[in-house]
């Protein structure tokens, strides 16, 4: 039997907004447990949805199924071949910002 359970997760990069206060702390907060922006924003979101009593109870609603989606959610690149797609000339831009900007409250 292994030692170690290795769960794999599918990820997904939204854009999100901040202020500039709580992106700072959010960079604090990851220095200081040694961890990436990105872990400390999906951790503290994942504590928050389990301890909201009234939250957990909405989920079990019918509206709960409802809502749309707000985040603005990017694409992952194609795969051609087994490899990832080539990427757009630099002089295209895109409206989503990485989230190592989002989490150095860069504006989108």
């Amino acid at each position: 039997m292994p030692l170690l359970e290795v769960i794999q997760t599918r990820q997904i990069s939204a854009s999100i907004r901040l202020t500039e206060t709580t992106a700072t702390q959010v960079d604090q907060y990851a220095s200081f447990i040694r961890a990436s922006a990105d872990d400390v924003v999906e951790q503290a979101l994942a504590y928050v949805f389990t301890k909201d009593r009234d939250f957990q109870e909405f989920l079990k609603s019918p509206e709960a199924r409802k809502v749309s989606s707000t985040l603005r959610i990017r694409k992952a690149p194609a795969i051609e071949g087994g490899e990832v797609a080539a990427k757009k000339p630099a002089t295209e831009t895109s409206s989503v910002a990485p989230s190592s900007a989002v989490a150095a409250g860069s504006k989108v």
